[in-house]
């Protein structure tokens, strides 16, 4: 195939991503590769320029296309963040740790390094438990469910817990941690949790069950929320968006980009499937991705004001 062959069936291939993945199909299949939005905007990009440059009109129009379809996704991500007025800060790192990590050591110093006031873990097992025992003394408040699996979850807190628990999300029983933080006289619930990775219809059915599962943990408080989360689910997904609209929370990173998280191993696909959400009465002074500590995501560091 001559190389003017091979740019027209990749742009044929982009155009057609771009456009399936934004139809509402149901099919679980092709709502997985809606999280490629930004992706597709930048191979958009670069294949039109040649394109245009020989004169391939139809081509070129289809991908001009295919860029503003995929902008206008990718882009409101940028605008709309927080002024962060408020006057009460505190900082937040989550972190999906991978549970065959065995690089504690890059964990711990991300977390003496940045002192956050709260750490939301996922992934988390005994061995790691036991890692984290160095932590206590700076983090005397802590509640977690460790699992052998890839679905055990910790929470670890400067501040006193109130209500500290976790409920069995289903269908299939991953463990939802709930607990309660008291900051200046704000009641907040923190909630971290890791639904099913939606390959299969099985576990695609699975992950949105627990989403909603979650969705009706939310409706149930009256408090201010903050949820940490693996969602398995990118800024694209039609399951996510109905989840932040369902739960009136939003993402951490309106306003600050998408900073991608998963899978380190390949940069060029990485995409934002690791998530803080909150409610709307909680600011967003800076968020961003911190190094690498071993794992195939990468962490999220949060200041929020409140």
């Amino acid at each position: 195939m001559t190389l003017n062959g091979l740019l027209k069936a990749a742009a044929l291939l982009t155009v057609v991503a771009s456009v399936l993945t934004a139809l509402d199909t149901g099919q679980h299949f092709i709502e997985l590769f809606s999280h490629f939005r930004l992706q597709y905007l930048l191979v958009s990009l670069l294949l039109l320029i040649p394109l245009a440059l020989r004169r391939q009109a139809l081509y070129s129009l289809l991908l001009a296309l295919a860029v503003v379809l995929n902008a206008s996704y990718v882009l409101p991500w940028y605008t709309g963040g927080d002024a962060a007025t408020a006057s009460g800060k505190i900082k937040v790192l989550y972190a999906n740790v991978l549970r065959s990590n065995r690089e504690h050591d890059r964990l711990l110093a991300l977390i003496r390094r940045e002192q956050p006031d709260i750490v939301a873990l996922l992934e988390i097992s005994s061995q790691w438990l036991e890692a984290l025992k160095t932590l206590q003394e700076d983090y005397p408040h802590s509640y977690t469910a460790p699992r052998e699996d890839n679905f055990g979850v910790a929470l670890l807190s400067r501040m006193p817990l109130s209500g500290a628990k976790h409920v069995n999300s289903p269908p299939l029983g991953y463990p939802t941690i709930l607990a309660g933080i008291d900051v200046d006289g704000a009641a907040i619930t923190l909630i971290t949790t890791h639904p099913m990775i939606p390959l299969g219809a099985d576990n695609f059915a699975a992950r949105n069950q627990q989403l909603q599962s979650i969705e009706e943990i939310v409706a149930a408080t009256n408090d201010d929320v903050i949820l940490f989360g693996d969602l398995n689910a990118s800024l694209w997904d039609r399951h996510y968006r109905h989840f932040e609209g369902a739960t009136s929370l939003r993402n951490a990173r309106r306003g600050h980009g998408i900073l991608p998280t998963w899978p380190t191993f390949m940069p060029p696909a990485m995409i934002p499937i690791d998530h803080v959400l909150v409610s709307e009465r909680i600011g967003i002074a800076d968020i961003r991705t911190g190094p690498r500590i071993g794992s195939d995501h990468l962490p999220l560091v949060v200041t929020v004001t409140l």
